[in-house]
């Protein structure tokens, strides 16, 4: 793969918090870079700590694993200050970095309106490549400006950006095929989304003059794996209840209405997160978690690819330990994979 190039094969990575010890990661990330998964991500939610740190450590303890934030927004962070955190994760890691942009989720919470989300997405790309590349004759975009003779006061590493984009809707997939690498489909597990994500993704390659399938489509979700299947699945259920308000109104399925939804709501707010799971049915569980013994997990995985994925990242956390996941979905799941492909 080249710096800005489209991910190939099928790829199991894997995605941290960003709220551990710096310890944890220590540990981690050598034990997900042996079992052989290609990248770890480092999740850049709303409240919780910077994942530069984390990435920092991680990059520090590992040797050719790819690695970035999933995802940072240009909402609370400015494009200059993006591209300082991508060069910094690049140089302590070699050029291993990608960068993960989204809009980004829950900002209503911190006053922050989402006006003209691709517009922003596009724009914060632009500065950023525009920073990378070292030229200085200015951006001027309608919401980023960069002045006429402004440069980095550093040369990256790479002139290109190696760019992933959260996205969901097909505003924003049609956008990564014209610009990103990846385009990656958080919180879902589900093969539905995939064909059209993937014509989505097509109309962006064409206006940009990109040939067909250049863009890689990632999915990510929830994983809870584990022998004991019935406690991975209640494990996930109520991880999966804590976001399900969110996604549910961009991937509608049956059994679940809106009054169900603030129920479910209004218990994890008061800190019940095993009630909000135990209204999760088992078919919208699979929907939007990986969860289950490993022949479990390994075969929803399989149904990903088959309809379009090119990489399956397994969100926190992992199993009933972090450490047992990660191992079972190494040693159980990723071989199980690679033999049905």
């Amino acid at each position: 793969m080249t710096r800005s190039g489209a991910r190939e094969g099928r790829e199991l990575s894997i995605a941290l918090q960003s709220d551990e010890d710096p310890a944890t990661y220590a540990i981690l990330a050598p034990l997900i870079e042996e079992l052989g998964f290609g990248t770890v991500s480092v999740y850049s939610d709303l409240r919780y700590p910077s994942p530069l740190l984390p990435l920092i450590t991680i990059a520090q303890r590992t040797r050719r694993i790819r690695l970035g934030p999933a995802c940072l927004n240009p909402y609370l962070l400015h494009p200059v200050e993006i591209a300082n955190q991508l060069h910094m994760l690049d140089l302590v890691s070699g050029g291993r970095a990608y960068l993960g942009l989204a809009r980004g989720a829950w900002l209503d919470a911190v006053g922050v309106a989402q006006e003209r989300p691709v517009r922003r997405l596009r724009e914060a790309i632009g500065v950023v490549r525009h920073l990378f590349s070292g030229r200085d004759e200015g951006y001027r975009g309608e919401i980023f400006q960069v002045e006429p003779g402004v440069r980095l006061a550093y040369r990256p590493l790479w002139p290109e950006v190696d760019l992933v984009l959260g996205a969901w809707g097909p505003l924003g997939t049609r956008l990564a095929g014209e610009l990103a690498a990846e385009v990656k489909i958080g919180g879902s597990a589900s093969p539905a989304l995939l064909p059209p994500a993937r014509q989505e993704l097509a109309r962006g390659e064409a206006r940009a003059g990109r040939p067909p399938g250049s863009t890689g489509l990632a999915c990510g979700a929830v994983t809870v794996v584990d022998d004991d299947g019935a406690s991975a699945r209640r494990l996930a259920r109520a991880e999966v209840a804590t976001y399900l308000p969110v996604v549910a109104a961009l991937d509608p399925v049956p059994g679940l209405d809106r009054a169900g939804l603030a129920a479910m709501q209004r218990l994890v707010r008061a800190g019940d997160h095993d009630s909000a799971g135990a209204m999760v049915p088992d078919a919208v569980l699979d929907r939007f978690a990986f969860s289950g013994t490993p022949d479990q997990v390994a075969a929803q995985v399989a149904a990903l690819f088959e309809a379009g994925a090119t990489r399956v990242e397994f969100g926190t956390p992992h199993g009933l330990t972090a450490a047992r996941g990660i191992e079972l979905l190494g040693r159980r799941v990723l071989p199980a994979v690679r033999a049905s492909g």
